[in-house]
């Protein structure tokens, strides 16, 4: 057997472990992918001098990455409960469009927003009001958790309003007007397969909805206005909306600099948490609520964060391994069309858990052989690049930071958010694809 089959065998078997540690034995979540990781490491050709420095640096950029934002969103979500605001929204939605509308209703509201924010923003942010609608309408918080989810994930991936998206379209040369366009229609179908999926693995589970707040329990006091906590979420939103056009158009200089300074997810969310501050101070609020407010977001953040970066220490792990680079260029000579590009970014994503790689890695394996795979033309490299985005889906686990975001914000049990949520990934990434199979007949 070859040292890239035994690495392979390796991945699998520690995703396995992790699963096993977690979900039977009941085991500290960090502890598994800790143990996991260095186990890992040793077992492959990561070198043993390396194998301390790759887990702290990989711990720490994760951590880096992320940090600011989780705690500042944490502060949101505790601002948002406290007053009310995210009852109040939850109340507004489930007015307008009823109950029995709940589900797709949050689809929509993640799916609009992530269009130009990224998914684990935009699920940090519209998290509060998740739970909010699981707790009113007594919907399982795994499904809701699995909907919104998915509805930030799909456009995340297929719309080059994001990175991984933009790179793999400007590597390949594909029209980036057009992309925007496809990857939006094509997200619909997928998005549609993960809700209808999701609801039918929630199906016969003893799942609970989620749990209200003890502020939000409260009935002595009126609600905030709708438009008054809408101004938490949808600042931010916004702040980082206009940065992300503003790249996209190439606007990087003059007044545009402080545009993407307040657009950057760091500066929105923190003007999303005093807005929340604010909120609250209009509401129930007292002296003392921004120590306070910060103390509690602190405590809310630090498992999800330390959890987190633990699984980008753990993709980190895999991706030095080199399995799925080798995977992606074995697949690259064989010579089926779309299928090609599709199969090496999902097993990519699969293996090291950002989809963001995965679609940078995908497009460099397969673009020097387009030619081959007809599809050295225009809509041949468009259609590849959405192939790739469709398997970058596919599919987010335990190796996945966004997967630790979707089951530590929705307070979700992790075998749960793998039943649900990933299972949800994978179907979602394979209709997408089956999608736009079925369209490059009629237009290739």
């Amino acid at each position: 057997m070859s040292s890239i089959a035994i690495s392979s065998l390796l991945v699998a078997l520690s995703i396995v472990a992790i699963v096993y540690l977690t979900a039977k034995v009941k085991f500290s979540v960090f502890g598994s992918l800790f143990a996991v990781s260095i186990v890992l490491a040793l077992s492959t050709n990561v070198p043993v001098e390396k194998v301390i420095d790759l887990l702290k640096t990989s711990f720490g950029n994760t951590l880096g990455g992320i940090s600011f934002i989780i705690i500042f969103g944490a502060a949101i979500a505790v601002c948002m409960e406290r007053s009310g605001g995210a009852l109040s929204i939850a109340t507004h939605i489930l007015k307008k469009a009823g109950e029995r509308n709940a589900k797709p209703a949050l689809a929509w509201t993640g799916f609009i927003p992530g269009l130009t924010i990224f998914c684990d923003t935009g699920y940090i942010i519209l998290s509060g009001i998740a739970r909010s609608i699981s707790a009113k309408s007594r919907t399982p918080m795994p499904l809701m958790a699995a909907i919104l989810g998915s509805s930030l994930y799909a456009v995340h991936c297929l719309v080059p309003t994001h990175p991984g998206a933009l790179a793999a379209a400007n590597t390949l040369g594909a029209n980036l007007g057009l992309f925007i366009l496809a990857g939006v229609i094509f997200a619909i179908p997928g998005l549609l397969a993960a809700y209808y999926w999701a609801n039918f693995m929630s199906k016969g589970q003893d799942y609970a909805p989620a749990a209200m707040e003890v502020d939000e329990l409260q009935s002595d006091r009126p609600l905030p206005p709708f438009s008054h906590a809408l101004l938490p979420v949808v600042l931010p939103l916004v702040l980082i909306s206009i940065s992300t056009l503003l790249t996209t158009l190439g606007l990087k200089t003059g007044f545009a600099v402080y545009l993407h300074f307040l657009g950057n997810p760091v500066i929105a969310l923190l003007a999303g948490m005093l807005c929340g501050l604010w909120l609250l101070s209009r509401n129930g609020g007292k002296q003392g609520d921004f120590t306070d407010v910060l103390e509690q977001a602190i405590v809310k953040a630090g498992p999800i964060l330390i959890i987190t970066a633990a699984g980008g220490m753990f993709g980190a792990v895999i991706r030095e391994t080199g399995v799925g680079t080798a995977l992606g260029e074995a697949l690259s000579s064989a010579s089926v069309g779309l299928l090609v590009p599709f199969i090496i970014a999902a097993l990519l994503k699969t293996a090291q858990g950002s989809s963001t790689v995965a679609a940078l890695t995908t497009a460099a394996i397969v673009t020097p052989s387009l030619a081959s795979f007809g599809l050295d033309s225009e809509m041949g490299r468009l259609f590849a690049v959405l192939a790739i985005g469709a398997g970058s889906i596919v599919a987010s686990h335990a190796n996945d930071s966004y997967f630790w975001v979707v089951t530590k914000f929705s307070n979700i049990e992790m075998q749960q958010s793998l039943r649900v949520f990933t299972t949800s990934t994978i179907v979602m990434g394979t209709v997408t694809f089956a999608c736009i199979w079925a369209a490059s007949a009629f237009m290739l």
